[in-house]
This record gives structure tokens, C-alpha cells and sequence, in this order.
């Protein structure tokens, strides 16, 4: 096991209790992604996990050593775990290509300069090298912070929203190229994400947390398709939920439904449009199903009375 944290307690101040009694184990080689609302612990957690902060009970152990906060440790970290924060950390006086390179060693400075090109170019920044991080957007400057946390081959990289300021086009490019050299160089990931739909296809389990709380720890797909409720479905997009009595109104076999997963069908239940709104690959559509109000996805535009099979 990389990552182990038992019983763990912490509170910013004696009124406001976060984690209690948090157990979490990260298997070598994984990426996870930490999930949940604003203010649910994400960040927090990773904190506690580098060392940034000082935990009330508990242990986190990490490759077989115990982490320990500023209090028993001047110098948090770690040399084989990496945080990437949202505060970059960068040093501004020098090149992004000496940013990248501050933890290579020097003793080849040609191995050196070939490992700093292949980290710009995962992270899509190489032709910056030679500029200084102040005169970089804040997206540019997140993506150099990547690039350094990976040039010492962490045994456990922790990013904390690492494509938030960073624009549609941009995330496509970075997220694959990331991923695939975590998985190729044996990296264990764990993410802090509000965007948990982008990022899916690489996630090997997804760890949601409420208020401090885990409430779900699953693959991908059983996150997706067996949400523990309906907080954690709504962080894959748009729901429907429906109590008990509606759920037998309508001879539905969950409570909780998707928009993508209510169906236009010939022989559905009759509904009454109420908005049809085109949204890029799809439209988005207000519906009334008797006195229930649904929103549902559909290829092109709706109106009138239609039927929707569940």
C-alpha cells in the first residue's frame, strides 16, 4: 500500500470539526481522483497528506513511513510525493526551463536539458522555455508547477485542481498527455477535481467526500452507475431524482436518473415540453411529466407532447 491515512482527525479550530475518523488507502500506481463540493476537503486533504498541516489524531503513511505535519517536520514533504498547489510557488526571477529543472541534478547537463524539453512538451510549454514565469497567464504558470512536481519522478503526485484556469482546448491537450506519462513512468496520481466528467476515462477510482466524510470509493464506472446518492451523481451533470411514491407513480426502476438517460420513445410515458435549448452536442429540455418538472437531453430540438421512455 502507498498511502494509508487511519483514523484521522482535524479541525481548523475546536469549533469546526472536518475529517473524523477518515480511513483512505491509495495502491501503488493508481490514479484517483478526490471529488466533491467546494468546501467538502479536498485541498485540505491533500495538505495533510504532503505535510502542510498538522493532524489532531490519526496516521498517514506513505510508502511505509509516517508523514508528519509542520509541528514535527520544519521542511514538509517528501522526496519521492509531490503537491502541485493553486498557489505555483514558482520562482520568478528565473526561465520556466530553470523552474522545471530546480530538482534535476546537474551533474549531466545534457541529460538534464533533454528531460526539461520532454516536460515541457507534456505539459505543452516548450516553446516558453526561456521565459520568465511573471510574464506567464495563470494557466501557463499551473502547467510549469506540473512540470517540475514530474521531474523527479514522484513515487505520489497530488494536484489539487490542476486544469482549473486553464481554457476548453487547452484541458483536452494537457489531460491526455499528462495521464499517459503517469501511467508510462508508474506514477500514482491523486487529483483534486470539480470537473470529474473530463477526466473520467483515466480515473482507476474516484473517492468522493461530503463534509469531511468519504462516502463513496469506487471504479469509475460503478461511481457513475451505482451513485451512493444523489450528491455524488450530481457531480457527473444534470439529474432527476424522484422520491418512493413517484418512483411506483411511475414504474421507474431507480430514483435517481440521469438527463442523458431519459429517452424520446414511441410508447414512453406522455410528457409536455416545456423548453427545448440547443447546448452544443445536444439540446437541453424542460419537460413535464404529469406535475413533475425533468430535465432530459435529446439530439435536436422538441416541442409539444412527447413520450419519454426511462
Amino acid at each position: 500500500m502507498l498511502l494509508e491515512i487511519k483514523n484521522l482527525d482535524f479541525s481548523h479550530n475546536e469549533e469546526n470539526s472536518l475529517f473524523r475518523n477518515f480511513n483512505l488507502q491509495i495502491v501503488a500506481g493508481k490514479v484517483v481522483a478526490l471529488a466533491g463540493e467546494s468546501g467538502c476537503g479536498k485541498s485540505t486533504l491533500l495538505n495533510l497528506i504532503y505535510g502542510l498541516l498538522d493532524r489532531q489524531k490519526g496516521e498517514i503513511i506513505f510508502d511505509g513511513r509516517l508523514i508528519f505535519g509542520p509541528e514535527k517536520n520544519i521542511v514538509p514533504g517528501e522526496s519521492d510525493m509531490k503537491l502541485v498547489a493553486q498557489n505555483y510557488d514558482l520562482m520568478p526571477y528565473v526561465t520556466v526551463a530553470e523552474n522545471v529543472g530546480k530538482f534535476i541534478s546537474n551533474i549531466n547537463l545534457k541529460e538534464k536539458k533533454e528531460k526539461v524539453t520532454e516536460l515541457l512538451q507534456v505539459v505543452g510549454l516548450e516553446m516558453y522555455a526561456d521565459v520568465l514565469p511573471k510574464y506567464l497567464s495563470g494557466g501557463q504558470q499551473q502547467r510549469v508547477a506540473l512540470a517540475r512536481a514530474l521531474s523527479v519522478l514522484p513515487k505520489l503526485l497530488l494536484l489539487d485542481e490542476p486544469f482549473s484556469n486553464l481554457d476548453f482546448s487547452r484541458k483536452i491537450e494537457l489531460r491526455e498527455r499528462l495521464f499517459n506519462f503517469v501511467k508510462e513512468k508508474n506514477i500514482s496520481l491523486l487529483i483534486s477535481t470539480h470537473e470529474i466528467q473530463e477526466i473520467m476515462p483515466w480515473l482507476d477510482r474516484i473517492v468522493v467526500l461530503q463534509q469531511g466524510r468519504l462516502i463513496q470509493n469506487d471504479s469509475a464506472e460503478e461511481t457513475y452507475k451505482q451513485p451512493y446518492n444523489a450528491y455524488v451523481a450530481a457531480l457527473f451533470g444534470e439529474i432527476n431524482i424522484f422520491t418512493d411514491e413517484e418512483k411506483a407513480k411511475f414504474n421507474l426502476s431507480k430514483n435517481i436518473w440521469y438527463a442523458p438517460e431519459i429517452k424520446i420513445s414511441a410508447d414512453g410515458q406522455e410528457a409536455q415540453v416545456l423548453e427545448s435549448r440547443f447546448s452544443g452536442n445536444h439540446y437541453w429540455n424542460k419537460v413535464l411529466l404529469d406535475d413533475k418538472p425533468l430535465v432530459i437531453y435529446t439530439p435536436g430540438p422538441i416541442s409539444g407532447q412527447v413520450k419519454l421512455q426511462f
